[in-house]
């Protein structure tokens, strides 16, 4: 692959509290600028997925399946940190559906979806890459409050899950006190040999469409766009930036850029579209599948007819 930098880290209009990125607009200005592959990341969904890989692949585009999950901790964190896993392969994407399904089932926390910390094993993140989410994930939080010990032992616990597949995550987003995390960021994945990944948090295809960004983001959270007061998480440079762009702000972790790329090469998902699915069903001896589903029917009816004529006798 002949990119210099392939986004990873990528929402769109599907993550609907924070993106305007539209996908027929979205794959169209990564195949303008020459990269030949970009991820979708959306928020705790895969919402866009099947839209994005036949656009991406029409227009000669290597998609890239992912997702955005806010991981809750046992207990004591009272914002849930994030961790951000693409598909490498058919294991992967089966593990990855588990995880979201069993997150709307099981995770919602006054509106919010999450997954449990203890819901992540070796055995259901195989075919899974995975990226720390920078300041947002818990090796940011630790690094940015100068806890390194703190730090030090998540990335054990994710390197124990995930070994080669775990990436410590980098942004430069124009974010007050950015360095804070940068630098020790670098400095704990050189001393633990562990790899570093430039990623730009997307959420808009260009600078200019940060205000109509703000406008959603105000939307979700009932707030006036006016407003000094409310929260501003997000930043102008959120835009789809080109490599070159990329590759001057961190002309100095040029590895950062360059395993973008590998991360890209080592995804291979092939989904197998436009085929009918149905479940597989011990059918008794003797009998066809055709056959007991009539068998089955039959007797479903049989049994209404019966209710709708105990009920008109006691009426």
């Amino acid at each position: 692959m002949s990119s210099e930098f392939v986004h990873l880290r990528l929402h769109t209009e599907y993550s609907l509290s924070d993106s305007v990125v539209r996908v027929p607009e979205l794959v169209d200005a990564v195949a303008s600028v020459g990269m030949r592959a970009v991820a979708v990341s959306d928020q705790n969904n895969l919402f866009a997925m099947v839209k994005f890989y036949k656009a991406a692949l029409a227009r000669g585009v290597k998609p890239i399946i992912g997702v955005d999950l806010l991981v809750r901790e046992a207990g004591e964190r009272p914002q849930p940190s994030r961790l951000t896993l693409l598909c490498q392969s058919q294991i992967g994407y089966r593990n990855v559906t588990r995880l979201v399904s069993r997150a709307y089932l099981e995770g919602q926390q006054r509106g919010v979806t999450t997954i449990d910390r203890s819901w992540l094993s070796g055995e259901n993140l195989g075919g899974l890459i995975a990226l720390s989410c920078a300041a947002e994930g818990d090796i940011g939080r630790a690094l940015v409050n100068a806890r390194e010990r703190e730090a030090e032992k998540a990335l054990d616990q994710w390197l124990e899950l995930f070994g080669d597949r775990f990436y410590i995550e980098l942004q430069r987003l124009g974010r007050p006190d950015e360095e804070l995390y940068v630098a020790p960021a670098v400095s704990l994945a050189s001393r633990r040999g562990v790899p570093v990944v430039a990623t730009n948090d997307v959420r808009f295809l260009k600078s200019d469409d940060f205000e109509s960004h703000e406008a959603r983001v105000c939307i979700h959270e009932g707030a006036l766009l006016a407003d000094p007061g409310r929260p501003r998480r997000y930043t102008q440079q959120q835009y789809l930036r080109t490599p070159q762009e990329m590759a001057a702000l961190f002309a100095d972790v040029p590895e950062a850029l360059a395993n973008s790329v590998g991360i890209a090469e080592r995804c291979s998902l092939v989904l197998k579209l436009g085929e009918v699915r149905l479940p597989q069903y011990t059918v008794p001896e003797g009998l066809t599948t055709a056959q007991f589903l009539r068998s089955e029917s039959a007797r479903g009816l049989s049994s209404m007819s019966s209710v709708r004529w105990d009920s008109k006798a006691t009426s």
